[in-house]
């Protein structure tokens, strides 16, 4: 403390700055919102990959099988 009374009143504040400056970098968030971050996110992992659209075949399959099951319960009762 008794360095900065020593120097000019100018360049210890130009100190002052500099170091509340580096401070607040290491803390701060490059989002400010928790949207514009998952957002960021999302768009992300889509870049990598992550989200790819794979083909599933699942709905058909279910489908062919009820109509199956309704076809032969029809056949039955007929």
């Amino acid at each position: 403390m008794e360095s900065i009374r020593r120097q000019n009143p100018q360049a210890a504040l130009m100190s002052l700055e500099a170091a509340a400056a580096s401070a607040r970098g290491g803390f701060a968030c490059v989002f400010s919102t928790a949207d514009e971050y998952e957002r960021a996110l999302i768009t992300e992992r889509r870049a990598q990959g992550r989200y790819a659209q794979s083909r599933s075949y699942w709905p058909l399959a279910l489908f062919i099988g009820c109509a199956l099951i309704v076809a032969g319960t029809a056949l039955l009762f007929a």
